[in-house]
């Protein structure tokens, strides 16, 4: 007997050698690289589903489909943003080039004061009043240039085209040197920076090209060449984006056509995952919002869906959104006013999708159902189409107001706003504080799993994953040093770069260890453990998370607000457990962390004093340095109309949060 318990304690002591030499700083009881993706998925899921049991049932009665599509316009006017008043539009024709069958008109209008917009009118011969269509550029720099195939198609089939140049492309490019050359790799780039600043002031880059847009039908109506009841829109890939947007805000839209864009947004999203800024408006998933309502919001008037078999641009959820679009359009008894012609080709607007598209708007326009024949195509200078001196508006015109300053303007605009809102109680400050946020306290009770443990020269390590109803786990490690005591208190530990990192750092944890400090190291979703794998987010995107950040803003939790439920879950288990309960709380955050743990030091006195590092100080940071990489991380839509992270900061008290760099 006494010698099976001499093997036995041997055989133990080997078993733990063995199991602190391989101690890792993994928490969870599984691993899933993709876990946090799929978990948002979930949601985006349960939205459009839900979506879809509301369309089917409004499908029952041409009165219960008006009605959805009238409530579709009403939640998609709710989180679109809210306008400016129109001005001057002071338009100039500063060019014209003369083809054969056409002309080509160089023209420079203000949308708002200070804000040019660059277009060419394809102008077809004659001294009739023509039929007109917007032409919505997909992205690239070039914008407008080269010279728009489809537009001269039209042209040629006496149907006026304006081709606008949006905002961050052609000669509207924001970040550019002195030689005006883009400081970006491309338009969608250029397009995600942009919106995150314009999501900080409540807008987004998709509000400023229906804007732009839009006041563009208004220049159109001032012109006597132009016939205003024979109004038209037609996109391709992000122009498609742009034409699906505007359709249920300008009822002077009587024909479209959506290209290379048109599918559904679930597809989108569980295939490649977020498509650029300028083709998200935040909480569309939260309102149920599908493509397909987009463009039935102009039911039934006619409109053209042109897909390409071999597309990026999901080919199979184009298919199935169509059906939605064919059943709304047979129960408003106009099954001839909707289409979809699918090519054998890949992404874009090649020949037969430019034959049929000129033969769709003629059909409707001219009631000629004979079909387009495209011949040879017309090589036109980029000289003829630019219509500022050095290619950009940003340094050919001295007075334009750029995105990034508008941004800046809005800021300012919304200082008294700012100061109302932040006198008032303390309870209506919270309650806008979480809505922003997209969360609610859990109430949920949370259920602590331990799932290792290990004992270190001065410490023992417990490992936990801890659940709760509806959100993800949270995997902390708890460090308690061996001279514990009843007055040691709790260092919180978040870490950008992983608990990991902070637990391979021997004489790091022995400053916090030797003083008798219980440290917990914990990653909040997304971070560490839950991480989104590298190659899954484009870099293009300038942000690490960028599938996560939008597809959370999408169905209307943002990622920093589900970072905050994730502190709140590691209160409660401290709460909870009785050798942590009642002790003082630090919070320690660095990096992308800072932002998420003000906020939370905000809604929760158990968080006795915070401190930061290497992160910002303000959200009007990333106004003035645009620039930047991971802004999304921590991106709350319209967040500075109310506040900035100062003034949360302000309202904690003195000394409760502090900067250390």
């Amino acid at each position: 007997m006494k010698l099976l318990k001499i093997l036995l304690i041997t055989s133990l002591s080997f078993l733990f050698i063995k199991t602190t030499a391989q101690t890792n700083s993994n928490a969870l009881s599984w691993q899933m690289n993709a876990a946090y993706s799929n978990y948002l998925m979930c949601d985006i899921h349960q939205q459009y589903s839900n979506r879809d049991k509301k369309f089917s049932e409004a499908l029952k009665s041409k009165e219960s489909l008006l009605k959805y599509l009238d409530n579709c316009i009403k939640k998609y006017k709710n989180i679109i943003s809210v306008f400016p008043e129109k001005s001057n539009l002071n338009a100039q024709v500063v060019g014209t080039t003369q083809f054969e069958g056409f002309r080509i008109e160089k023209i420079i209008f203000e949308s708002l004061p200070k804000r040019y917009v660059t277009a060419n009118l394809y102008m077809p011969d004659g001294n009739e009043s023509f039929p007109v269509s917007l032409s919505l550029c997909g992205h690239g720099l070039g914008g407008k240039t080269p010279a728009s195939s489809a537009a001269i198609l039209m042209a040629l089939n006496k149907i006026a085209v304006l081709v606008v140049d949006p905002v961050g492309q052609g000669e509207r490019i924001q970040f550019v040197d002195e030689n005006s050359k883009s400081l970006t790799r491309g338009a969608t780039t250029e397009h995600t920076i942009l919106n995150m600043g314009a999501n900080l002031v409540g807008t987004s880059v998709a509000a400023y090209e229906y804007w732009d847009n839009h006041r563009a039908i208004d220049y159109l109506e001032t012109r006597p060449d132009i016939d205003k009841t024979r109004i038209g829109i037609f996109g391709s890939s992000g122009g498609g984006t742009q034409a699906s947007y505007m359709l249920g805000l300008d009822q002077r839209i009587k024909v479209a056509t959506v290209c290379s864009y048109f599918t559904q947004r679930e597809r989108v999203f569980e295939t490649y995952g977020a498509s650029d800024g300028c083709q998200h408006i935040p909480y569309e998933g939260r309102e149920q919002l599908e493509i397909a309502d987009f463009v039935l919001m102009m039911a039934p008037k006619p409109v053209l869906i042109m897909s390409g078999k071999y597309d990026f641009v999901d080919y199979w959820g184009a298919t199935q959104a169509f059906k939605d679009l064919k059943a709304a359009y047979n129960i408003l008894e106009s099954p001839e006013k909707v289409s979809m012609f699918s090519a054998e080709v890949g992404h874009g607007m090649p020949k037969p999708k430019r034959e049929a598209m000129v033969s769709w708007f003629k059909k409707w326009f001219y009631n000629d159902s004979n079909p387009v024949i495209e011949g040879e195509r017309i090589s036109i200078p980029t000289d003829n189409l630019k219509c500022t001196s050095t290619g950009q508006v940003i340094t050919a015109i001295s007075d334009n107001v750029s995105m990034p300053e508008y941004h800046k303007q809005l800021f300012e605009n919304y200082k008294n706003h700012r100061t109302k809102f932040l006198k008032q109680d303390h309870t209506l400050i919270k309650k806008t504080v979480l809505e922003l946020l997209g969360i609610e306290v859990p109430k949920e009770a949370i259920d602590v799993q331990q799932t290792g443990f290990n004992v270190s020269r001065k410490y023992d390590l417990y490992k936990y994953q801890i659940n709760r109803m509806g959100e993800m786990p949270v995997p902390c490690l708890v460090l308690m040093p061996e001279n514990i005591n009843i007055k040691s208190n709790i260092v919180l530990y978040l870490n950008e770069s992983g608990k990991d990192d902070i637990l391979s750092n021997e004489s790091f944890i022995d400053e916090y260890i030797n003083q008798g400090t219980i440290l917990i190291l914990a990653d909040l979703r997304g971070f560490g453990e839950t991480a989104d794998p590298s190659n899954l987010n484009d870099s293009k995107y300038w942000n690490w998370e960028y599938r996560n950040s939008m597809a959370s803003m999408h169905i209307g939790k943002p990622i920093m607000g589900q970072r905050v439920v994730d502190i709140i879950t590691l209160l409660d288990f401290i709460n909870e457990t009785p050798n942590l309960k009642g002790r003082n709380i630090k919070l320690i955050a660095n990096g992308l962390y800072g932002p998420t743990a003000i906020h939370a030091s905000y809604l929760d006195q158990r968080i006795t004093q915070t401190e930061i590092s290497r992160s910002i100080k303000s959200f009007y940071d990333y106004l003035e340095n645009p620039l930047q990489k991971d802004i999304y991380t921590n991106v709350l839509y319209g967040v500075l109309k109310y506040y900035d992270l100062k003034d949360l900061i302000t309202l904690l008290g003195k000394n409760r949060v502090r900067f250390v760099d």
